[in-house]
């Protein structure tokens, strides 16, 4: 199981190649066998998911009834945007240009580990969605780490 914490930004060559940070290639589980599945993410973002996590993403997928019709378009939607794409011998992915020119990731790209997954983002998109969000890291952590109440 892979587990990505952190961030970094890193350039992206003119091939579209980008380098998985070190810190974070080390939590890459060897049941992902140096592939990543790459798919638009929310926000103008591109979510990465080795293979691993993705097979257990994809088993939410497959619960889906395909006798549906939102179902269909909703497979539809998530699937046809989802490359699947190996590790280079220096631990870069090969991004499609489709999917680089959705999250306007031109030159450089910021890359954020959120557990099961990494997030790449172009690093003015990111800021100004950080902005948007009004929200202090206090505020956050409250929430979400139950810091209510506890003193440090």
């Amino acid at each position: 199981m892979s587990s990505f914490k952190g961030s970094d930004i890193y350039s992206v060559d003119a091939k579209g190649r980008v380098s998985i940070p070190s810190k974070m290639r080390r939590n890459i589980s060897s049941e992902a066998r140096s592939t990543f599945v790459v798919t638009r993410g929310l926000e103008k973002c591109l979510y990465g998911y080795p293979l691993d996590e993705w097979q257990r993403l994809e088993g939410n997928i497959k619960a889906l009834n395909q006798m549906s019709e939102q179902d269909r378009f909703s497979m539809r939607m998530l699937l046809q945007y989802s490359e699947e794409l190996v590790l280079d011998s220096q631990y870069r992915l090969l991004i499609p240009q489709t999917l680089l020119e959705f999250a306007e990731i031109k030159k450089e790209v910021y890359i954020i580990g959120v557990l099961d997954h990494v997030e790449l983002w172009d690093p003015a998109n990111f800021k100004r969605y950080m902005d948007s969000m009004k929200k202090s890291y206090e505020t956050v952590a409250e929430s979400v780490l139950g810091l209510r109440g506890q003193e440090a």
